[in-house]
């Protein structure tokens, strides 16, 4: 594989065309920034960032400092350039500054403003993750390149900016095929890079177990020995799970583990006999057909097996929510799936969590507070909604991320169809489904099933160029969006990708800039 930049290379932005030779546009309205801002306001100047200037962050609020030196390493990598942070109790007049408060009730948990002067740059947010978000935009006007005797200069201006949900989403299965931690981390950025905040890990299926699970030792010890193919597989212990969930928080992403069930289980069936209703353990499974396996839904065993794995993973998951899966279950009787989903959401409870599974468990009884994954069955959704669940917008023809673009793809499937970069984006999540409205959802998912995809280059070019659309879905209000604007933005990320090294697709669709 390639050698990455991991998080700080990815910030090594390509959005202005700057040379050498030329000036920095002191336009900040030129600057291709995905997703799109609520504002862009222009004053017409420049701010030149030095080698004595400071980052500030205000003193006592809590991860204030983590975001100030996250800014300061990124621009060190991009640039060279060195900077202090600081802590401070009074705005400074120069430099960049960070700050909390509550005052501007129209950004919200995570907006912003941003405010690019002649002499200050000031992050201001209701909250720490707001500021972060400043930070991504900010570093989206990096000129492209940067030699050693060219000045660091941003276009003035003042941003403001706030999202359209506050759950804008991927999801990784990590089991038909294996990632280690320092893929998954590569992909935790790539989602930070354009403000999501959530990364769901498909963490079981018939193919392999892939988290630790301390009171069922087996489950990795055979469950997670293989992947599709027959590979070696791997898993998570609980300790680098727990780096990756402070991984993600670093950068404002919740991770929300899946563990599917009561089909997609044969890697459990596998590791535990008795977890099978004739008490014989299945063999390991290494191809792609789904629907095949179940849980035995009558037998104690069976939830007191939910429980410890659902106790273990809560205890490790700082997240609000617990994803209990409940897709193509389909030797598993109607009325023993519904049994078997109404014994398992109080098991979620139990530990603090809030219970998301796939559409189909809007056929069990739903307990407060639960969402429904649309992904496939409108009248699942549907039904959920009007049962008081919430809804995640992930319709396979348009989100799946392991959809081929065409027929000429030579990674991913098209049981769902074929989704080009522009049938990704021209979607609203509070239009695409009749009786579920922008009041029903909390924001939009992209899954990136791995059947076909083996490392993390593969899982670029099926990701990018479609990650931005879908972030700037989750983020910009629909009125704000339009295919023909937004791919000549996208164009402009084209030579970013490249800087950072990432495998992604040229579609024909987009002007990429050479």
């Amino acid at each position: 594989m390639k050698n990455k930049f991991g998080f700080a290379g990815i910030l090594a932005l390509v959005i202005l065309q700057i040379g050498c030779t030329q000036q920095p546009s002191t336009d900040l309205s030129e600057t291709a920034f995905i997703p799109k801002p609520v504002s862009v306001d222009v004053t017409g100047n420049s701010f030149e960032l030095k080698e004595s200037s400071v980052i500030y962050y205000e003193e006592s609020v809590e991860g204030l400092q983590t975001v100030a030196e996250y800014l300061a390493l990124e621009i060190k990598r991009t640039s060279g350039v060195n900077l202090k942070v600081e802590s401070t109790n009074a705005t400074p007049k120069k430099g960049v500054y960070f700050t909390v408060a509550n005052e501007d009730s129209e950004l919200d948990t995570e907006g912003y403003e941003l405010n690019i002067g002649k002499k200050l740059i000031a992050i201001k947010a209701k909250t720490v993750a707001g500021c972060f978000y400043g930070v991504q935009t900010l570093l989206q006007t990096i000129p492209e390149k940067l030699y050693a005797e060219d000045p660091i200069e941003f276009a003035t201006g003042i941003i403001r900016d706030f999202p359209e949900f506050g759950y804008r989403g991927a999801m990784l299965d990590v089991s038909r095929h294996f990632f280690n931690v320092e893929e998954v981390k590569q992909f935790i950025d790539f989602l930070a890079m354009y403000k999501m905040n959530i990364l769901h890990l498909h963490l079981s299926d018939d193919q392999g177990w892939r988290i630790e699970i301390k009171s069922w030792p087996k489950l990795t010890e055979i469950g997670g020995s293989t992947e599709v193919g027959g590979g070696t597989g791997g898993f998570y212990t609980q300790e680098q799970y727990t780096e990756l969930v402070k991984y993600a928080q670093e950068r404002q992403i919740t991770i929300i583990p899946e563990i599917d069930m009561p089909g997609h289980t044969n890697a459990a069936l596998a590791s535990y006999a008795e977890l099978n209703c004739d008490g014989k353990a299945r063999e390991l499974y290494t191809g792609t057909e789904v629907g095949f396996s179940t849980f035995c839904t009558d037998k104690e065993i069976t939830y007191q097996f939910i429980d410890d794995v659902i106790r273990e993973l809560a205890a490790l998951t700082p997240g609000p929510y617990i994803h209990i899966g409940g897709d193509e279950s389909h030797v598993t009787a109607h009325d023993d799936y519904v049994y078997f989903v109404n014994r398992v959401q109080p098991i979620v409870l139990k530990y603090g969590k809030k219970v998301i599974g796939w559409d189909e468990i809007a056929n069990a009884e739903l307990v407060d507070d639960a969402t429904v994954q649309f992904w496939a069955d409108v009248e699942n959704t549907t039904t959920g909604v009007e049962k008081g669940a919430r809804v995640i917008m992930s319709p396979a023809a348009r989100a799946y991320l392991d959809m081929q673009y065409d027929s000429t793809t030579h990674l991913g499937l098209h049981w769902a169809g074929y989704i080009e970069v522009d049938h990704g984006y021209t979607w609203n999540p509070a239009t695409l489904v009749p009786g579920v409205t922008k009041e029903n959802i909390i924001g939009i998912e992209a899954p990136l099933w791995s059947e076909t995809v083996t490392n993390i280059d593969e899982v670029e070019f099926l990701v990018f160029p479609r990650l931005p659309g879908y972030a700037e879905i989750g983020w910009t209000a629909p009125e704000k969006r339009d295919w023909n604007e937004y791919k000549m933005r996208l164009a402009k990320h084209g030579k970013r990708f490249e800087d950072l090294g990432i495998d992604f697709y040229k579609s024909n669709q987009v002007p990429w800039e050479e």
